[in-house]
């Protein structure tokens, strides 16, 4: 003999699904630099006035990167530095890491070229668009 489930359980379950949904997905939209450092945004010492962000570039490692809001800054080879969206062209996941001349996404494990935005290797088929980045003195400029 079958026992029937009551209303209040079937939500009861459906509330801590969507708990736990919601919960996994913000662990996709955090970014940090590669140093695992911080959470991207304006924290150290970068600007997002209308869009713009701007990074010293001490804090941008050769063959890594940082990444601030919705823009990653590289330097593949010392002194050449590359902006691209921050965003993964994969699922729309934010980039979390830049080592080895590698953009990491961790939500499905997709990599691309640092100097290019290129993927190497994962599911994302797309290259991250590029942006400009602009040095003047020891900052780095993106619009």
């Amino acid at each position: 003999m079958t026992t029937p489930i009551d209303r209040r359980t079937i939500l009861n379950a459906a509330g801590v699904a969507g708990v736990v949904s919601v919960a996994g997905l913000s662990a996709c939209s955090s970014g940090t630099s590669s140093s695992g450092a911080g959470a991207a945004g304006t924290a150290a010492g970068a600007g997002t006035a209308a869009g713009a962000v701007s990074v010293a570039t001490a804090d941008v490692p050769v063959g890594g990167g940082k990444i601030v809001g919705k823009v990653v800054v590289t330097q593949p080879v010392a002194g050449t530095f590359k902006a691209f969206s921050a965003t993964c062209t994969h699922e729309g996941c934010a980039v979390s890491s830049v080592a080895d001349n590698k953009i990491r996404c961790a939500c499905h494990n997709s990599y691309f070229d640092a100097a290019t935005g290129a993927p190497v290797s994962g599911p994302a088929k797309t290259a991250l668009p590029a942006k400009t980045a602009t040095v003047s003195g020891d900052k780095i400029s993106v619009a």
